[in-house]
């Protein structure tokens, strides 16, 4: 009886571990209406009307007429981004991207929507690269930075 007793209890623990880490790995600090399709980014850079401020908080800047902050997972990368931010007003149309993985596994996204939020900002996307920026905007085309 004890041993079973036991094996629950290390079976129900396991299973609020699982819990814990499963909800701050899909913990989202936006919405739905601040999700950007790549197609309707696209469409504003093929305009080449008034673009709003494209940010990469990723390992690179790959969407054309974007600015590379370097990824945000730590405080040196959240300051760059915030020293970034302060050349503009809060009311500035900004998207954000990492495209590094899916938004799941990001460790990017989050930390640099925070840092909108913090200074409040009002206007601000994230870019819907669900997969990663070579499957959702390079290998479809969309425009990318000149070399």
């Amino acid at each position: 009886m004890k041993m079973f007793l036991r094996i629950k209890s290390v079976i129900a623990i396991a299973i609020l571990f699982a819990a814990i880490h499963t909800q701050a790995q899909t913990n989202k600090n936006w919405n739905s209406k601040q999700l950007m399709e790549p197609s309707e980014l696209a469409s504003l850079l093929s305009a080449k009307k008034t673009l709003p401020l494209i940010i990469s908080v990723g390992p690179g800047a790959y969407i054309a007429h974007s600015v590379s902050i370097g990824p945000v997972d730590n405080a040196d990368g959240v300051e760059k981004l915030k020293k970034e931010l302060g050349n503009h007003t809060t009311e500035t149309k900004i998207v954000l991207y990492c495209g590094c993985c899916p938004f799941e596994h990001c460790p990017n996204v989050r930390p640099a929507i925070e840092a909108l939020k913090a200074m409040h900002f009002t206007n601000y996307y994230l870019l819907n690269l669900s997969t990663n920026i070579k499957t959702d905007w390079i290998n479809k085309g969309y425009p990318v930075m000149k070399l």
